[in-house]
């Protein structure tokens, strides 16, 4: 039997495993069955892609889109492997030759659909040959709680019975709590292993505005901060997308539209290009995304909210699978959610005592909890990642430094008063009317709907004057988020009160939230993520010269790709092209330590690889040899520039020596502070050991622990605080693991 290790060098071309991978691929390689919760762009696929090349027999891997099985045979013929896949679109002869390889026994990886899998022939094919394994993939589409629920899901659960001593593995990126006890119960894997990664994309950077202007702001985010990158949008209604994408087109911004309504002809050759062509935008609804694999999409901007945190997650992880930086981007309404409040619950339902909808049948209820933690999740004042994690049930213990309010960490200020007015106006106006007309009334504007219908004789006419428009409406999104306002049950856009408001106004209860600054001063707040993209590739670079070689060999890959008529990154990924830049390889031997440079891509590729590097160095000259990216720092987080708070805070802790010191002069919470100086030891400017502030023997001790725990494949920093008896904090415990990855990466700055 191979060894996994060997397959993952001769084959996949890396030399160690990420995280629990050797651990999972182990499990199943020894025959045990397994649910596997993985975040996208975290090595979920080589979970069962190993085993099935180090198991004797053909592994079974349940898909449910065709583009996904494409794409993932395409790159493992790439690699060399023996693979192939069954679904509607083949034609009857390449069906005949599959099932013929299949019963040949001359194939590791069979892709299927579930609808293929249940034809009584398919199984009976299936009883008749050595199987090394089952992997059913995007498994949260068996669970009538997940956000994309399919019911030919169910039917898998006749694999246990069907075919006993077969190792069953269930995979997915995205799974609440109740969503993964339904996987297991469904697929009868109750007694399988489950291995949780958790759901952290550190290399993403989250961003979520209320929407002012939203095509305006989209292009400038797009021209702005990831020119000719590729990216995908997200709106709800095919009529959107279409509009979208040819207004985009129409401003110099090469996009294409995606919808099911679309001929399936057509919807395959724009989801070709996207795949092939670099720097081109998809404007799509839903229908586009799950069988996407394509790794170095930058951003992913949604301009309609989705249905829940399940989605927005997996939606978002399709940007930045190759873990570089990478940037999520949300524009929501109120009314985007009162609109797909009613797209849930129709009025069918009535109310119920905690506000509209409360009447709606089990499923209707759970799919509004999932909308109104998204909403909660637009309007919070905490780092977002810590929300979102949270969710998931993932606990992160500081702000993560790298997303829009850890960003800005203005503090929440008591905004009683403010909510006060806010949910009075509604009362005095008879809980009528919107967002809108309540901040006209606020600020006394005479507009004509306020006139007639005598709102500027109301008591709140005018008493708004202390915030601007742009804070009032942020008021309403948050007392709207927050439960104390709820849209009509007629669905007009009318506010009306809860029991929550009247404790507002009657003094029982507080209201906190920060006071958003205008948007012309939000937008001139640059954002960083393309810098941050940028510092990426070009701080590994030493010169000009590197550059050169790097402009080459991505020419290079963009023509072999093309002639081959397969996507860049199946040549290879850019992480292998600047692991040759830094190399500087001479010979096919040095060429081979690359990342992702497995035995097969050696032979085809290597010597035009060898023959161009042989020019350049007569060109440009050599320049010394440098090791390739550590494995650790494809799922590190991004290395980018922190901001001016940040910065602030880093002169501060020099000036004064702790972080309590610092929190206490800025009037932050010491979390935020920390925060701040974690960005700098992540960028290599910091001492991991001056902010953790330990003895050195100590922090020596706690970084051996950290290292030995993580290459014996232990995640997160439980363990590590474990086995350090909890003396240690975790704060400390996350600043000392950043200043290892940090000393790893090379060029990353003195530090101070």
């Amino acid at each position: 039997m191979p060894n996994p290790r060997q397959i993952l060098k001769e084959v996949f071309g890396h030399d160690r495993f990420l995280g629990p991978q050797e651990e999972i691929i182990s499990h199943v390689v020894a025959g045990g069955d397994a649910l596997v919760l993985m975040p996208t762009g975290g090595g979920k696929s080589l979970c069962y892609q190993i085993p099935a090349m180090a198991r004797p027999g053909t592994a079974v891997v349940l898909s449910p889109l065709i583009a996904l099985m494409r794409d993932q045979v395409r790159a493992l013929d790439a690699l060399g492997a023996r693979a192939a896949c069954l679904h509607s679109g083949l034609a009857p002869a390449e069906a005949r030759d599959v099932l013929s390889r299949l019963r040949a026994g001359t194939l590791d990886i069979l892709y299927a659909a579930p609808e293929r899998f249940m034809t009584p022939g398919f199984q009976q094919v299936l009883g008749e040959i050595r199987l090394a394994l089952f992997a059913i993939d995007e498994a949260h589409c068996v669970s009538q709680w997940g956000h994309d629920f399919r019911p030919e899901y169910l039917q898998l659960a006749v694999i246990a019975e069907r075919f006993p001593g077969v190792p069953r593995m269930a995979l997915t990126a995205t799974a609440d709590g109740p969503t993964r006890k339904d996987i297991q119960a469904r697929l009868h894997l109750e007694e399988a292993r489950v291995f949780a990664t958790g759901f952290d994309r550190p290399n993403i950077r989250y961003r979520v505005e209320p929407k002012d202007h939203p095509r305006r702001r989209l292009l400038r985010w797009i021209t702005d901060e990831h020119p000719g990158q590729s990216g995908i949008v997200y709106r709800l209604s095919r009529k959107k997308v279409e509009d979208l994408a040819e207004w985009l087109t129409a401003q110099g911004v090469a996009a294409l539209a995606y919808h099911a309504g679309l001929p399936p002809a057509e919807r395959d050759r724009r989801q070709d290009r996207f795949m092939r062509e670099e720097g081109l935008v998809m404007v799509a609804t839903v229908a586009f995304g799950m069988g996407v694999d394509k790794p170095d999409v930058r951003f992913v901007a949604h301009l309609d909210p989705p249905k829940s945190m399940e989605a927005y997650h997996q939606e978002t992880g399709r940007a930045g699978r190759d873990g570089a930086p990478a940037e999520a981007l949300m524009l929501y309404a109120p009314a985007d959610f009162a609109a797909l409040r009613r797209l849930i619950a129709p009025q069918d339902g009535g109310d119920g005592p905690d506000g509209p909808g409360g009447g709606e049948s089990p499923r209707k209820r759970i799919e509004l909890a999932k909308l109104t933690a998204l909403a909660g999740y637009c309007e919070t004042d905490a780092c977002r990642r810590q929300i979102l994690l949270g969710y998931f049930g993932q606990d992160l213990p500081e702000p993560c430094g790298n997303c829009d309010v850890c960003d800005d960490p203005t503090e929440p200020v008591d905004a009683t008063v403010l909510a006060q007015k806010a949910l009075s106006c509604v009362f005095r106006t008879g809980q009528r009317f919107g967002a809108r007309h309540l901040v006209d009334v606020l600020l006394g504007k005479n507009t004509t709907r306020v006139v007639r219908f005598g709102h500027d004789a109301v008591s709140t006419f005018g008493i708004g004057g202390e915030a601007s428009e742009w804070q009032w409406q942020a008021v309403y999104r948050r007392l709207a988020a927050m439960g104390a306002l709820a849209p009509d049950a007629a669905g007009h856009g009318s506010l009306v009160l809860t029991d929550t408001a009247w404790d507002i106004l009657k003094g029982r209860r507080r209201f906190a939230m920060r006071l958003p600054a205008e948007p012309e001063r939000r937008a001139s707040r640059k954002s960083r993520t393309s810098e941050g993209r940028k510092s990426w590739v070009h701080e590994h670079l030493a010169d000009a010269g590197d550059a050169a070689l790097w402009d080459r060999l991505r020419a290079w890959r963009s023509e072999t790709a093309k002639a081959a008529e397969v996507p860049p990154y199946v040549v290879f990924h850019d992480r292998t092209l600047l692991d040759v830049v830094l190399l500087k390889p001479g010979k096919e031997a040095d060429l081979a330590r690359a990342g992702g440079m497995g035995r097969a891509k050696l032979e085809k590729y290597g010597p035009a690889l060898l023959e161009i590097l042989a020019g350049h160095y007569a060109a440009h000259g050599r320049g010394p040899a440098r090791e390739p990216l550590a494995a650790e720092a494809e799922s590190a987080p991004p290395v980018r520039e922190p901001g001016e708070t940040a910065a602030e805070s880093l002169a501060l802790f020099r000036e004064l020596g702790s972080v309590a010191a610092v929190a206490a002069r800025r009037g932050l919470r010491p979390g935020t502070v920390q925060s701040h100086l974690l960005a700098y030891v992540r960028w290599g400017k910091l001492s991991a050991r001056a902010v953790a502030g330990l003895p050195d023997a100590v922090a020596a001790c706690v970084e051996e622990t950290i290292t030995a725990l993580r290459q014996a494949g232990q995640v997160g920093l439980g363990p590590v605080h474990e086995a350090l008896a909890g003396g240690i904090d975790y704060d400390v415990l996350r600043c000392l693991e950043a200043g290892l990855l940090a000393a790893r990466r090379p060029g990353n700055g003195d530090r101070a």
